[in-house]
């Protein structure tokens, strides 16, 4: 089976892009509360791989999965879908 493995997307909002080559995209999600029902917002924040310091503040950008490319970088800035309004 030659079968190529999809890779997991997800999509999010660049908050720091201070290092070299990574930027930091924080992900909402929309859940529902276990007992109460309620829709709340979970985020998470995710390193990820941007090879030529494209992407800044307020991008809002797909990233997917990828090897670790460092302790705790594993994916990779796949598209910018939304330039980020400069401040």
């Amino acid at each position: 089976m030659s079968e190529a493995k999809l890779k997991r997307t997800l999509s999010g909002t660049v908050v720091s892009d201070k290092m070299d080559k990574t930027v930091t995209v924080l992900v909402e999600r929309k859940v529902k509360h276990p007992l109460l029902g309620k829709i709340i917002r979970v985020s998470k924040k995710y390193h990820a791989h941007d090879e030529a310091n494209e992407f800044h503040t307020g991008d809002m950008v797909v990233i997917e999965e990828c090897r670790p490319l460092a302790k705790t970088k594993a994916w990779r800035v796949a598209k910018l879908l939304e330039k980020g309004v400069a401040i």
